[in-house]
């Protein structure tokens, strides 16, 4: 939601008109349908605008920008002057407060990626597991919950993964560290999936010393570049000087050596939990 520069102007030279200039100016735009009078009647209600951003603001993420909502708020206020019946015998304040209201929703939720009709599940999931959780007076279990709202379990499964979606963040918010009274950021406490792990690290440094232990210059470098570095037999050759076909012997031999002497110490090759 991008403000206007038509609505940043006119937000930053708002102006209140006097109450007969105020009469007037809504009986000249209907009899004219200016656009330089209607910019004249949304400078007067703007901050109806601000108030209504404002309060909608404190209900709201921290990601979600103020000036965003004002804008989506001046869209509505625009719309609600150039819809207005003046013979209806209503206040317009009253009017155009529901309009800009409805705008912002209206803006929030096309921001927003999950679909109105997966938000709606996941609330009726919540609604029936609490009042089952009232009937039971405990916790029901996911086959007692599906068999509440009666769905299947392919059904309930397909539920539980759309209520999931639902409780989205941005990574972009912050929060306050209570140890190190610090402005913490989502970004700095999310595990890095694809980050090397140092014992596994350490782990892998174990067993290639284990394996390689006791065997030749020849013998280790077969193992180290055909398993670590992933070199073909014919290369392996080529680099050590000697025939693919001898390097394949060799790679048996040392296998078969390795399977009678290290059958008592697999427990060392089991990498360690995460």
């Amino acid at each position: 939601m991008a403000r206007s520069s038509d609505g940043l102007k006119m937000w930053q030279r708002s102006v209140e008109l006097a109450e007969a200039e105020l009469g007037e100016t809504w009986l000249e735009y209907r009899r004219t349908g200016s656009l330089e009078v209607r910019n004249r009647l949304m400078e007067h209600y703007l901050p109806i605008v601000k108030i209504n951003s404002e309060r909608l603001g404190t209900k709201l993420p921290d990601e979600v920008e103020l000036d965003d909502l004002i804008s989506a708020g001046i869209d509505g206020l625009r719309d609600a002057i150039e819809m207005f019946d003046l013979d209806r015998g209503v206040k317009f304040e009253t009017y155009c407060a529901t309009r800009i209201r409805g705008a912002i929703l209206d803006a929030l939720r096309n921001k927003d990626w999950v679909p109105r009709l997966v938000r709606a599940r996941a609330n009726q999931l919540g609604q029936k597991r609490r009042q089952l959780e009232a009937q039971l007076g405990r916790r029901p279990h996911d086959h007692e919950l599906a068999q509440f709202m009666g769905l299947s379990e392919a059904e309930y499964d397909k539920l539980i993964r759309d209520a999931h979606a639902v409780g989205v963040i941005s990574l972009n918010r912050n929060f306050q560290d209570n140890e190190s009274s610090r402005e913490v950021r989502e970004t700095d406490i999310v595990a890095d999936a694809k980050a090397p792990s140092p014992m596994g690290q350490v782990h892998h440094q174990d067993v290639k010393h284990l394996v390689t232990k006791g065997l030749s210059k020849n013998e280790r470098l077969i193992l180290i570049l055909y398993y670590w570095e992933e070199m073909t037999m014919k290369e392996i050759g080529a680099t050590l000087d000697l025939s693919e076909s001898r390097v394949s012997q060799m790679h048996s031999a040392i296998l078969e050596r390795l399977r009678m002497n290290l059958d008592d110490r697999r427990d060392d090759f089991h990498a360690p939990e995460a």
